[in-house]
Protein backbone atom coordinates (compact mmCIF):
# COMPACT_ATOMS: atom_id res chain seq x y z
CA UNK A 1 0.00 0.00 0.00
CA UNK A 2 1.06 3.72 -0.54
CA UNK A 3 1.03 6.63 1.94
CA UNK A 4 -2.20 7.54 2.59
CA UNK A 5 -2.95 11.48 2.99
CA UNK A 6 -5.56 12.65 4.84
CA UNK A 7 -6.84 16.70 3.85
CA UNK A 8 -9.47 18.22 6.06
CA UNK A 9 -10.20 20.96 3.92
CA UNK A 10 -9.36 20.50 -0.04
CA UNK A 11 -8.34 24.27 -0.44
CA UNK A 12 -5.62 23.33 2.24
CA UNK A 13 -4.66 20.20 0.05
CA UNK A 14 -0.89 19.95 0.64
CA UNK A 15 1.39 19.58 -2.64
CA UNK A 16 2.46 15.86 -1.96
CA UNK A 17 -1.05 15.09 -1.64
CA UNK A 18 -1.19 16.20 -5.02
CA UNK A 19 1.74 15.28 -6.15
CA UNK A 20 1.58 11.50 -5.19
CA UNK A 21 -2.56 11.56 -6.81
CA UNK A 22 -0.78 13.09 -9.98
CA UNK A 23 2.03 10.19 -10.18
CA UNK A 24 -0.88 7.30 -9.61
CA UNK A 25 -2.64 8.80 -12.31
CA UNK A 26 0.34 9.37 -14.82
CA UNK A 27 1.42 6.02 -14.33
CA UNK A 28 -2.15 4.42 -14.59
CA UNK A 29 -3.79 3.47 -18.43
CA UNK A 30 -7.08 2.19 -17.20
CA UNK A 31 -9.11 3.62 -14.40
CA UNK A 32 -12.34 2.47 -12.82
CA UNK A 33 -14.71 5.13 -11.05
CA UNK A 34 -16.92 3.84 -8.37
CA UNK A 35 -19.99 5.81 -6.22
CA UNK A 36 -22.32 4.43 -3.58
CA UNK A 37 -25.32 2.59 -3.73
CA UNK A 38 -28.57 4.82 -4.69
CA UNK A 39 -26.37 6.77 -6.24
CA UNK A 40 -27.89 10.50 -5.81
CA UNK A 41 -26.61 13.82 -8.37
CA UNK A 42 -23.45 14.26 -6.42
CA UNK A 43 -22.79 10.82 -6.79
CA UNK A 44 -23.56 10.52 -10.72
CA UNK A 45 -22.38 14.03 -11.68
CA UNK A 46 -19.08 13.47 -9.66
CA UNK A 47 -18.32 10.33 -11.35
CA UNK A 48 -19.23 11.56 -15.22
CA UNK A 49 -17.36 14.66 -14.14
CA UNK A 50 -14.00 12.72 -13.29
CA UNK A 51 -14.12 10.48 -15.96
CA UNK A 52 -14.50 13.09 -18.43
CA UNK A 53 -11.25 14.84 -17.17
CA UNK A 54 -9.86 11.49 -17.32
CA UNK A 55 -10.41 11.43 -20.98
CA UNK A 56 -9.68 14.93 -21.59
CA UNK A 57 -5.78 13.51 -20.42
CA UNK A 58 -5.94 10.26 -22.61
CA UNK A 59 -6.62 7.95 -19.99
CA UNK A 60 -9.61 5.40 -20.24
CA UNK A 61 -12.25 5.38 -17.78
CA UNK A 62 -15.34 3.58 -17.05
CA UNK A 63 -17.90 4.58 -14.19
CA UNK A 64 -19.52 1.66 -12.48
CA UNK A 65 -21.94 2.25 -9.86
CA UNK A 66 -23.82 -0.27 -7.86
CA UNK A 67 -27.39 -0.05 -9.02
CA UNK A 68 -29.37 2.40 -10.98
CA UNK A 69 -29.75 6.10 -10.98
CA UNK A 70 -32.85 8.13 -11.28
CA UNK A 71 -34.30 8.57 -14.89
CA UNK A 72 -33.84 12.53 -14.01
CA UNK A 73 -30.29 12.08 -14.21
CA UNK A 74 -30.01 10.60 -17.68
CA UNK A 75 -29.47 13.63 -19.34
CA UNK A 76 -26.21 14.06 -18.30
CA UNK A 77 -23.48 13.45 -21.04
CA UNK A 78 -21.57 9.63 -20.29
CA UNK A 79 -24.90 8.48 -18.11
CA UNK A 80 -25.90 5.95 -20.79
CA UNK A 81 -22.22 4.47 -20.52
CA UNK A 82 -22.70 3.61 -16.59
CA UNK A 83 -22.05 0.30 -15.80
CA UNK A 84 -24.67 -0.90 -13.06
CA UNK A 85 -23.35 -3.74 -10.73
CA UNK A 86 -26.87 -4.90 -10.03
CA UNK A 87 -27.87 -5.44 -13.79
CA UNK A 88 -24.45 -6.11 -15.37
CA UNK A 89 -22.36 -8.19 -12.90
CA UNK A 90 -20.21 -10.03 -14.59
CA UNK A 91 -19.07 -6.58 -17.15
CA UNK A 92 -18.85 -4.52 -14.20
CA UNK A 93 -16.68 -7.49 -12.35
CA UNK A 94 -13.98 -7.29 -15.02
CA UNK A 95 -13.55 -3.24 -14.92
CA UNK A 96 -12.82 -3.45 -12.04
CA UNK A 97 -10.71 -6.68 -11.94
CA UNK A 98 -8.93 -4.76 -14.95
CA UNK A 99 -8.55 -1.38 -14.49
CA UNK A 100 -5.28 -0.09 -13.20
CA UNK A 101 -7.02 2.04 -10.35
CA UNK A 102 -9.74 2.81 -8.58
CA UNK A 103 -11.84 6.00 -7.62
CA UNK A 104 -14.11 6.00 -4.89
CA UNK A 105 -16.17 9.13 -4.89
CA UNK A 106 -19.08 10.56 -2.35
CA UNK A 107 -18.54 7.36 0.11
CA UNK A 108 -16.56 7.14 3.40
CA UNK A 109 -16.63 2.69 3.28
CA UNK A 110 -16.63 0.28 1.39
CA UNK A 111 -19.88 -1.35 2.82
CA UNK A 112 -21.50 1.92 1.54
CA UNK A 113 -21.41 0.22 -2.32
CA UNK A 114 -23.87 -2.84 -1.11
CA UNK A 115 -23.05 -6.10 -2.97
CA UNK A 116 -20.02 -4.60 -4.82
CA UNK A 117 -18.47 -4.00 -1.50
CA UNK A 118 -16.43 -7.80 -1.37
CA UNK A 119 -15.14 -7.33 -5.20
CA UNK A 120 -14.22 -3.59 -4.37
CA UNK A 121 -12.55 -5.72 -1.07
CA UNK A 122 -10.81 -7.96 -3.43
CA UNK A 123 -9.08 -5.47 -5.11
CA UNK A 124 -7.89 -3.11 -1.97
CA UNK A 125 -4.03 -3.84 -1.72
CA UNK A 126 -4.12 -5.22 -5.93
CA UNK A 127 -4.13 -1.91 -7.44
CA UNK A 128 -4.11 2.04 -6.02
CA UNK A 129 -7.34 3.04 -4.51
CA UNK A 130 -8.16 7.06 -4.33
CA UNK A 131 -10.88 8.15 -2.15
CA UNK A 132 -12.70 11.73 -2.57
CA UNK A 133 -15.06 12.50 -0.40
CA UNK A 134 -17.11 14.91 1.61
CA UNK A 135 -18.74 12.37 4.83
CA UNK A 136 -17.35 11.85 8.15
CA UNK A 137 -14.90 9.24 9.55
CA UNK A 138 -13.47 7.80 6.24
CA UNK A 139 -12.23 4.22 6.14
CA UNK A 140 -8.11 3.78 5.89
CA UNK A 141 -8.43 1.37 2.65
CA UNK A 142 -7.24 4.00 0.28
CA UNK A 143 -3.65 5.22 -1.08
CA UNK A 144 -4.89 8.66 -1.34
CA UNK A 145 -7.75 9.99 1.02
CA UNK A 146 -8.87 13.39 0.53
CA UNK A 147 -11.88 13.89 2.71
CA UNK A 148 -13.12 17.34 3.44
CA UNK A 149 -16.44 17.27 5.85
CA UNK A 150 -16.82 20.76 5.05
CA UNK A 151 -18.05 20.73 1.57
CA UNK A 152 -21.12 20.85 0.18
CA UNK A 153 -20.28 17.84 -2.37
CA UNK A 154 -17.76 15.29 -3.77
CA UNK A 155 -18.47 17.54 -6.83
CA UNK A 156 -16.87 20.57 -5.46
CA UNK A 157 -14.00 18.46 -3.79
CA UNK A 158 -13.23 16.81 -7.92
CA UNK A 159 -12.79 20.48 -9.28
CA UNK A 160 -10.40 21.31 -6.50
CA UNK A 161 -8.34 18.48 -7.16
CA UNK A 162 -8.23 19.17 -10.40
CA UNK A 163 -7.59 22.94 -9.96
CA UNK A 164 -4.77 22.37 -7.60
CA UNK A 165 -3.05 19.41 -10.20
CA UNK A 166 -3.24 21.97 -12.96
CA UNK A 167 -5.64 21.07 -14.98
CA UNK A 168 -8.40 23.61 -15.23
CA UNK A 169 -8.21 24.01 -18.52
CA UNK A 170 -8.76 20.35 -18.35
CA UNK A 171 -12.42 20.54 -17.36
CA UNK A 172 -14.69 20.42 -20.47
CA UNK A 173 -19.15 21.86 -21.02
CA UNK A 174 -19.31 17.73 -20.36
CA UNK A 175 -17.08 17.58 -17.46
CA UNK A 176 -18.71 20.83 -15.84
CA UNK A 177 -22.63 19.72 -16.32
CA UNK A 178 -21.40 16.56 -14.03
CA UNK A 179 -20.09 18.82 -11.63
CA UNK A 180 -22.71 21.77 -11.79
CA UNK A 181 -25.53 18.83 -10.87
CA UNK A 182 -23.70 17.47 -8.10
CA UNK A 183 -23.51 20.93 -6.75
CA UNK A 184 -26.24 21.97 -7.06
CA UNK A 185 -28.26 18.64 -6.19
CA UNK A 186 -26.25 18.73 -2.87
CA UNK A 187 -25.91 22.07 -1.51
CA UNK A 188 -29.77 21.63 -2.23
CA UNK A 189 -29.89 24.20 -5.06
CA UNK A 190 -27.30 26.20 -3.43
CA UNK A 191 -29.27 26.61 -0.13
CA UNK A 192 -27.77 24.45 2.51
CA UNK A 193 -25.15 25.99 5.20
CA UNK A 194 -22.01 24.10 3.50
CA UNK A 195 -22.12 26.76 0.48
CA UNK A 196 -19.85 29.16 0.61
CA UNK A 197 -18.50 31.91 -1.69
CA UNK A 198 -16.08 29.31 -3.03
CA UNK A 199 -19.14 27.40 -4.05
CA UNK A 200 -20.54 30.08 -5.82
CA UNK A 201 -17.29 30.93 -7.81
CA UNK A 202 -17.15 27.01 -8.71
CA UNK A 203 -20.43 27.09 -10.17
CA UNK A 204 -19.94 30.54 -12.24
CA UNK A 205 -16.82 28.81 -14.01
CA UNK A 206 -18.55 25.96 -14.57
CA UNK A 207 -21.20 28.14 -15.99
CA UNK A 208 -18.57 29.88 -18.38
CA UNK A 209 -17.40 26.06 -19.08
CA UNK A 210 -20.29 25.45 -20.68
CA UNK A 211 -23.05 24.25 -18.24
CA UNK A 212 -26.55 25.53 -18.93
CA UNK A 213 -27.72 25.81 -15.05
CA UNK A 214 -31.13 26.57 -15.99
CA UNK A 215 -31.23 23.76 -18.04
CA UNK A 216 -29.49 21.64 -15.33
CA UNK A 217 -31.63 22.52 -13.09
CA UNK A 218 -35.34 22.37 -15.13
CA UNK A 219 -33.77 18.54 -16.03
CA UNK A 220 -33.37 17.55 -12.12
CA UNK A 221 -36.61 19.46 -10.12
CA UNK A 222 -38.89 20.12 -13.44
CA UNK A 223 -39.33 17.01 -15.49
CA UNK A 224 -41.59 14.65 -13.60
CA UNK A 225 -42.96 11.22 -14.73
CA UNK A 226 -46.78 11.08 -13.61
CA UNK A 227 -46.68 8.01 -11.78
CA UNK A 228 -44.16 10.38 -10.08
CA UNK A 229 -46.10 13.05 -9.47
CA UNK A 230 -49.26 10.76 -8.43
CA UNK A 231 -46.62 8.70 -5.61
CA UNK A 232 -45.50 12.27 -4.03
CA UNK A 233 -49.12 13.27 -4.21
CA UNK A 234 -50.23 10.08 -2.39
CA UNK A 235 -47.16 10.29 -0.32
CA UNK A 236 -47.92 14.05 1.40
CA UNK A 237 -51.59 13.55 1.59
CA UNK A 238 -52.09 10.33 2.66
CA UNK A 239 -48.70 9.13 4.27
CA UNK A 240 -47.26 12.17 6.14
CA UNK A 241 -47.57 11.98 10.08
CA UNK A 242 -46.93 15.18 11.80
CA UNK A 243 -45.23 14.97 15.45
CA UNK A 244 -45.85 18.44 16.44
CA UNK A 245 -44.91 18.01 20.38
CA UNK A 246 -41.90 16.52 18.74
CA UNK A 247 -41.26 19.03 16.20
CA UNK A 248 -40.78 16.16 13.79
CA UNK A 249 -42.92 14.85 10.71
CA UNK A 250 -42.14 11.52 8.78
CA UNK A 251 -43.08 9.61 5.53
CA UNK A 252 -43.65 5.90 5.13
CA UNK A 253 -44.03 4.46 2.32
CA UNK A 254 -44.31 0.41 1.83
CA UNK A 255 -43.20 -1.96 -0.79
CA UNK A 256 -46.83 -2.56 -2.20
CA UNK A 257 -47.13 1.46 -1.72
CA UNK A 258 -44.48 1.92 -3.95
CA UNK A 259 -45.22 -0.62 -6.92
CA UNK A 260 -48.72 0.28 -6.75
CA UNK A 261 -47.51 4.01 -8.66
CA UNK A 262 -44.59 2.24 -10.92
CA UNK A 263 -41.73 3.71 -8.75
CA UNK A 264 -38.59 3.78 -10.23
CA UNK A 265 -34.96 5.02 -8.56
CA UNK A 266 -35.50 8.79 -7.51
CA UNK A 267 -39.07 9.35 -7.32
CA UNK A 268 -38.85 9.51 -3.80
CA UNK A 269 -36.11 11.92 -4.25
CA UNK A 270 -36.73 15.30 -1.73
CA UNK A 271 -39.76 13.76 0.18
CA UNK A 272 -38.14 14.21 3.29
CA UNK A 273 -37.31 17.36 2.63
CA UNK A 274 -40.91 18.05 2.11
CA UNK A 275 -41.82 17.00 5.49
CA UNK A 276 -38.57 18.98 7.41
CA UNK A 277 -40.45 22.14 5.15
CA UNK A 278 -43.34 21.98 7.45
CA UNK A 279 -43.20 25.02 9.90
CA UNK A 280 -41.89 24.02 13.16
CA UNK A 281 -40.90 21.18 12.23
CA UNK A 282 -37.13 20.34 13.10
CA UNK A 283 -36.22 16.49 12.38
CA UNK A 284 -37.70 14.65 9.35
CA UNK A 285 -37.62 11.31 7.74
CA UNK A 286 -38.37 9.13 5.02
CA UNK A 287 -38.38 5.28 5.50
CA UNK A 288 -39.42 3.64 2.81
CA UNK A 289 -39.14 -0.71 2.25
CA UNK A 290 -37.10 -1.54 0.08
CA UNK A 291 -34.85 -4.66 -1.10
CA UNK A 292 -35.13 -6.61 1.98
CA UNK A 293 -33.93 -3.21 3.88
CA UNK A 294 -35.68 -0.47 5.36
CA UNK A 295 -34.48 2.39 4.26
CA UNK A 296 -34.32 5.79 5.95
CA UNK A 297 -33.52 9.81 5.05
CA UNK A 298 -33.13 11.90 7.96
CA UNK A 299 -32.90 15.56 8.26
CA UNK A 300 -32.98 18.46 10.35
CA UNK A 301 -32.49 21.94 10.80
CA UNK A 302 -30.67 23.79 13.26
CA UNK A 303 -28.49 21.66 15.97
CA UNK A 304 -30.09 18.89 16.02
CA UNK A 305 -27.48 16.13 14.91
CA UNK A 306 -29.51 13.35 12.50
CA UNK A 307 -25.70 11.88 11.69
CA UNK A 308 -25.43 11.10 15.02
CA UNK A 309 -28.88 9.42 15.17
CA UNK A 310 -28.55 7.49 12.03
CA UNK A 311 -25.32 5.91 13.19
CA UNK A 312 -26.86 5.23 16.91
CA UNK A 313 -30.32 3.94 15.83
CA UNK A 314 -30.32 2.70 12.08
CA UNK A 315 -26.80 1.50 11.11
CA UNK A 316 -26.13 4.64 9.22
CA UNK A 317 -24.43 8.01 9.03
CA UNK A 318 -23.74 11.47 6.91
CA UNK A 319 -23.95 14.65 7.75
CA UNK A 320 -25.19 16.82 10.93
CA UNK A 321 -28.19 17.68 9.37
CA UNK A 322 -28.48 15.26 6.02
CA UNK A 323 -27.66 11.37 6.80
CA UNK A 324 -29.46 7.97 5.97
CA UNK A 325 -29.75 4.28 7.24
CA UNK A 326 -30.67 1.12 5.83
CA UNK A 327 -32.15 -1.66 8.81
CA UNK A 328 -33.20 -5.34 8.34
CA UNK A 329 -36.34 -5.47 9.94
CA UNK A 330 -40.29 -4.84 9.36
CA UNK A 331 -41.32 -1.91 8.17
CA UNK A 332 -43.83 -1.32 11.45
CA UNK A 333 -41.39 -1.97 13.41
CA UNK A 334 -38.70 0.54 12.25
CA UNK A 335 -41.53 3.08 12.23
CA UNK A 336 -41.95 2.02 15.71
CA UNK A 337 -38.26 2.15 16.55
CA UNK A 338 -38.29 5.69 15.08
CA UNK A 339 -41.33 7.21 17.44
CA UNK A 340 -39.39 5.83 20.03
CA UNK A 341 -36.26 7.73 19.26
CA UNK A 342 -37.77 10.64 18.90
CA UNK A 343 -39.95 10.63 21.96
CA UNK A 344 -36.17 10.12 23.74
CA UNK A 345 -34.75 12.81 22.16
CA UNK A 346 -37.89 15.32 22.47
CA UNK A 347 -36.25 17.79 24.67
CA UNK A 348 -33.30 17.97 21.96
CA UNK A 349 -35.52 18.22 19.16
CA UNK A 350 -37.02 21.65 20.99
CA UNK A 351 -35.73 24.42 19.96
CA UNK A 352 -36.70 27.47 17.48
CA UNK A 353 -34.11 27.87 14.13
Amino acid sequence: MQETYLCHKAKDLENHTIQQLKRLIEDADSFCITAHKSPDGDAVGSSLALAWYLKAIGKQATVVLPDGFADFLSFLPGAEEIITYEEHRERAEEVLNNSDLIFCLDYNHLNRTGAMQDVLAKEVGQKPFVLIDHHQNPADFPDVLISDTTSCSTAQLIYRVIDRMGDRDKIDQNAAKGMYCGIMTDSGSFRFPAVTPETHEIAADLIRKGADHAAIHRAVYDTNLLDRLRLVGYALSEKLVVMPEYHTAYISLSADELERFNYRPGDTEGLVNQALSIKGVNFAAFIREGNNQIKMSLRSQGQFRVNEIAAQYFNGGGHHNAAGGAVDAKLDDVIDTFREVVQKHRHDLNYEV
